[in-house]
């Protein structure tokens, strides 16, 4: 996200893969359905953006190159609980609605393993368990170490 630019400026930052003026319109409808508080703000410096509007607009910009996969990088850091919720719910709505790969590198791990299909938890840079997120998210082990879950 770039703080001088506007959120219109941010998002026509990241379209700079298209050419077709009709399809980056397109593409930042796609975004201010997702994120309809974008759109409230669409003049305004990106600087000026909440934290979770900054996540927001961060997100939006990516979508607008049309990946087939979008990394995210601790999309939940320093976000109050509510937009935490938003943000993941409409994370949730890029999958299916857009079909997209999304892969999360997140210490929310509940969360994560909420939004995802698929899971993998890394200790010290080595997996030490995959699986289904479903699996995992009800995994004893799982949610004693990394769900609050009471040790036995």
């Amino acid at each position: 996200m770039f703080a001088p630019l506007t959120v219109l400026e941010n998002l026509d930052m990241g379209a700079f893969p298209l050419s077709d003026r009709s399809q980056i319109e397109k593409q930042k409808e796609e975004v201010f359905n997702l994120f309809p508080r974008l759109l409230e703000r669409k003049n305004q410096y990106a600087g000026t953006l909440s934290g979770g509007e900054q996540q927001m607009l961060a997100i939006g910009r990516a979508l607008m190159a049309k990946p087939r996969v979008l990394l995210l990088d601790e999309p939940s850091l320093g976000l109050a609980p509510i937009i935490i919720s938003e943000i993941f719910k409409e994370l949730t709505e890029v999958n299916k609605q857009l079909g997209m790969t999304i892969l999360i590198v997140e210490q929310n791990a509940r969360k994560a393993l909420q939004l995802s299909h698929r899971a993998y938890v890394i200790q010290t840079g080595k997996i030490v368990m995959e699986g289904k997120s479903d699996d995992l998210l009800h995994n004893p082990e799982i949610e004693e170490a990394y769900l609050g879950g009471k040790k036995k």
